[in-house]
């Protein structure tokens, strides 16, 4: 795979210094660890998010007003090292505690959870909600050990109002815990995404071959068949999705159509106009609809879909004002 890059080993450092550079109204890097917070902090409870690089827009597009105060940035598809974590979290830390919301994986929880252990030494009170979106990753009675996708925006943006309102940093826990226990997530594989300094492929798939609910590392999914039009791959994934939400007709919902990174906005508009046909003839409400490239794996070609059943309070955070350079309401 062809990569506008210099040195493989230096991407991360190179792309920060882009990012500061095209955002230095808003952004202030943490000194000596490769972590952005907001220049201008606020005396409430924190937010933290982070993991792997190259999922870009996610983390950094997600900090500013009503959403994440800071992001811990790792290596390409790494987590970040709790020393990372641990300097963000101070950086944003006005007393009033530090909630931590990422993706449920193996190394970002080792080492957030790390950090955590270390702030304590520090006074520096957190708290943690793993972000457990994604339906095929583990079956219901262990929803606990999903991965966490595109759903990560969901629940940072519920956290940040509610941080923002002023909540407690329990209050502000339980909340984004609400949130994720309210996000469902499917998605879908057509191509692979390249690591950069390697240049090799995260998987395998024939020209002719997707795969269902395949994560976005090239974790597995639920079953490798051939491409097919727009409308039957959207109903498939729906059809999934309806069964593990159990949404009614009473039920409303907001939607994200989440691309990979290769995948037009043109095909996320056709599968967009599906899902919307699909709620419409099951009675379900549509409060909102976004359709964007939030959280991606290089040039990996799919999408995914997320469904967040609102009720009055998550509805109401969801609504509030946020604006961050990739993200704004």
């Amino acid at each position: 795979m062809k990569k506008v890059i210099n040195n493989p080993g230096d991407v991360v450092e190179e792309m920060l210094e882009g990012i500061m550079r095209a955002h230095h109204g808003s952004f202030q890097k943490v000194e000596g660890v490769n972590g952005i917070v907001k220049k201008e902090l606020k005396d409430k409870v924190a937010v933290v998010t982070g993991g792997g690089s190259g999922h870009e827009p996610l983390f950094f597009g997600v900090v500013g007003d009503g959403l994440a105060d800071g992001v811990a940035i790792g290596n390409v598809f790494a987590a970040p090292t709790p020393n990372t974590v641990q300097e963000v979290a101070k950086a944003v830390d006005s007393g009033k505690g530090v909630l931590f919301i990422y993706g449920n994986y193996a190394g970002d929880v080792l080492n957030f959870d790390m950090a955590a252990e270390l702030l304590e030494f520090e006074d520096v009170q957190t708290t943690t909600v793993k972000v457990t979106d994604d339906v095929v990753s583990a079956p219901l009675e262990r929803k606990e050990d999903r991965r966490g996708i595109a759903g990560d925006i969901f629940v940072i943006k519920v956290a940040g109002a509610a941080a923002e309102k002023g909540l407690s940093l329990e209050e502000v826990t339980a909340v984004s815990q609400k949130a994720n226990e309210h996000t469902y997530s499917i998605g879908v594989a057509l191509s692979p995404g390249t690591i950069p300094d390697s240049g090799e492929p995260t998987f395998t798939l024939a020209d002719d071959e997707i795969e269902l609910g395949m994560g976005i590392h090239g974790e597995p999914g639920m079953e490798r068949t051939k491409l097919m039009p727009a409308d039957e791959l959207t109903n498939q994934l729906m059809e999934k999705l309806l069964d593990e939400s159990q949404l009614t007709s009473d039920d409303e919902v907001s939607v994200l159509i989440n691309g990979l990174g290769s995948t037009t906005l043109m095909e996320l508009f056709i599968v967009n106009r599906k899902v919307a046909q699909i709620l419409d003839e099951k009675g379900i409400g549509i409060h909102d609809i976004d359709v964007n490239n939030y959280c991606t794996t290089q040039e990996m070609g799919g999408f995914s879909i997320s469904l967040l059943k609102l009720d009055d309070e998550l509805k109401a955070y969801y609504d509030a004002p946020a604006n961050a350079p990739y993200y704004k309401k």
